[in-house]
């Protein structure tokens, strides 16, 4: 179909055209696909979070309360953007755009079905790595041009978390390169055609997915995780001095760097869209085929968010040394001693 579509705009619009009105088209899919499931995803946190706390959850704005995540969307934007006095207005208005835009271009790189990758580039993981990072600077700008205590201090915070648990989570990313020989994204999922890394990859491949979802959760700040945003210390953290529109993009970022750090964890331990295959059991094989790719993707993705959701709403939060520690104490050299092990798994 989507090559039938690129043939109808080139016989119509030229090459040229054509390829830009592709890029638009498929601009516009994945923003689509963003807000949707940003939507969905605030939905599934508040009944999940119900459920923890013995709550019913949204119940009111539409049948089961299905409608409540659309009307926040609403109310936040027709709120007022407020001036901030004294603020650094340029770098204010642009931080919002930065964290939103490494959002995106990260959420781009997701195999979601067969075949369906925006990008695939053959260094796919450098560039997640590389992109994914990008949201910091962000974060450090939103902070420093706000001219507010709370929100320098929630993201010196956050500037200190992310850019110590990304090197947990790369290193772990890094294992399963190793375990694959390749960096293409869509050629470490055609490996798992017959067998998930997770049980192909042996000790090293399990302790790099508890890692990378460690490392990962840490990334989006979120419980017990949360200290850059901590309600009872610092008001909002980065955020504070947002509103409107604005604070929608930190809001929806936030709830998608979630469901991206779930797809990546499944894309590269779960097998992407692969189907669960056991080596001679070819009746259950063939059925698994029957279920589609897609499915297979964002089943997988929803069963790490999920995991994500339980582990916030079962553990208290914790002090910054303590976050740190965990990293540079525990978590980093585990993934080092872990890359090493996997080098010799793949050498012998």
């Amino acid at each position: 179909m989507i090559m039938q579509i690129d043939k109808i705009l080139r016989i119509y619009l030229g090459d040229t055209w054509a390829l830009l009105t592709e890029f638009v088209l498929i601009g516009v899919a994945l923003l689509t696909v963003y807000a949707v499931l940003a939507l969905i995803l605030i939905y599934a946190e508040r009944k999940i979070c119900g459920f923890f706390q013995c709550r019913i959850g949204p119940n009111r704005v539409g049948k089961w309360g299905i409608l409540q995540s659309v009307a926040d969307m609403i109310k936040i934007l027709l709120k007022e953007l407020i001036h901030i006095n004294r603020a650094d207005h340029f770098l204010f208005r642009l931080a919002s755009f930065v964290i939103i835009a490494a959002s995106i271009c990260t959420f781009a790189a997701l195999p979601f079905a067969d075949g369906a990758h925006v990008i695939d580039f053959n260094i796919g993981i450098f560039y997640l790595m590389a992109v994914s990072s990008l949201g910091v600077v962000g974060i450090l700008m939103a902070g420093w041009s706000s001219n507010s205590k709370y929100t320098m201090i929630g993201a010196m915070r956050s500037g200190a978390q992310l850019i110590s648990y990304e090197i947990s989570a790369g290193l772990s990313l890094l294992t399963i390169v190793i375990l694959s020989g390749t960096m293409q994204i869509s050629e470490i999922v055609a490996q798992q055609s017959e067998m998930w890394f997770i049980f192909k990859g042996h000790i090293p491949a399990c302790l790099a997915f508890l890692t990378y979802l460690i490392a990962g959760h840490a990334e989006t700040n979120r419980g017990p995780f949360d200290l850059p945003e901590a309600e009872s210390e610092l008001t909002a953290g980065y955020h504070t001095e947002y509103s409107g529109i604005r604070f929608g993009f930190f809001y929806l970022a936030e709830y998608l760097n979630m469901f991206i750090i779930a797809g990546i964890a499944s894309t590269m331990f779960l097998g992407g869209w692969m189907p669960l295959h056991i080596p001679g059991w070819e009746l259950f094989n063939n059925t698994m085929d029957y279920i589609p790719s897609v499915v297979w993707f964002f089943g997988k993705t929803f069963f790490c968010v999920f995991l994500a959701l339980w582990v916030r709403w079962s553990f208290p939060r914790l002090r910054i040394d303590q976050l740190l520690n965990l990293e540079w104490k525990i978590l980093m050299p585990i993934c080092l001693i872990n890359l090493i092990l996997m080098t010799l798994v793949v050498a012998l």
